[in-house]
């Protein structure tokens, strides 16, 4: 192990009575609330109406969650079905595993018909969310700090992440820090955040290509993170599946 390394929490569950709260679902809550909030401000400073970005968000985040957990289902359908699996489990997305490809496509194909029933363009709307989603996202990504489950190589960095023997991969488990994945997802949404408002006021950039530019920087950095984990994902050509996503 590492001398100075990121320690994990000791517990990702609490509980208030029969109520469990857990701590991965609070952190994607937390960073859905922060990027509305936030992207609500933009909108209403760029000379939005006021109150659309709620209404667009009762649509988006549900379906970005839905969209999410179907990919995660998708993707690695092992977890779920077959053998003595249990495809309950698959609804159980408090319990972690959302992708965040299928999140973003179906959570814009919500907000797309929510400023189709407002009758306003959904281009202002994606540019005022583009960095404060990408906020959010990096909010959510300490959720995995609590499950331990998003992790790299075994490492020696400072920075080095430690895993509990319950949460170590098989055929790691003499090994106690890796690379903390998760972080590094997380500080690279809130560097793709700043890009993409300084790459908007820099070049006057429409909201549908600030948009595209959050869907590159993502992107960029989803493939970088794959390349080090060492969870299990199908593979197609020698690349993950997510790797493919991201490409």
């Amino acid at each position: 192990m590492s001398v100075a390394s990121i320690p994990s929490p000791s517990r990702g569950v609490w509980h208030l009575g029969p109520l469990p709260v857990r701590a991965y679902a609070l952190c994607i809550v937390l960073g859905v609330i922060v990027a509305v909030w936030m992207t609500s401000r933009r909108y209403l400073r760029a000379g939005g109406q006021p109150g659309l970005i709620i209404d667009v968000a009762t649509w988006a985040v549900p379906l970005g969650l839905v969209g999410a957990r179907v990919y995660n289902v998708i993707t690695d359908y092992e977890l779920y079905f077959g053998g003595r699996r249990d495809w309950v489990n698959a609804l159980k997305v408090w319990d972690g595993g959302l992708g965040m490809p299928g999140g973003i496509a179906l959570g814009l194909a919500g907000a797309w018909i929510a400023c189709r029933r407002a009758g306003v363009p959904l281009a202002p709307v994606a540019g005022a969310a583009a960095p404060c989603i990408a906020i959010g996202q990096a909010i959510g990504r300490w959720g995995n700090w609590f499950s331990q489950e998003l992790y790299g190589r075994p490492s020696s960095l400072p920075w080095a992440l430690q895993i509990s023997p319950a949460h170590r991969l098989p055929g790691y488990e003499s090994f106690a820090t890796f690379q903390p994945a998760f972080l590094y997802e997380s500080v690279w949404d809130l560097l793709t955040a700043a890009i993409v408002i300084w790459a908007a006021r820099r070049f006057h950039l429409t909201g549908d290509r600030a948009f595209a530019v959050y869907i590159a920087l993502y992107a960029v950095g989803t493939f970088a993170t794959q390349s080090i984990r060492i969870d299990y994902s199908h593979h197609i050509a020698g690349l993950r599946v997510n790797e493919w996503a991201a490409l």
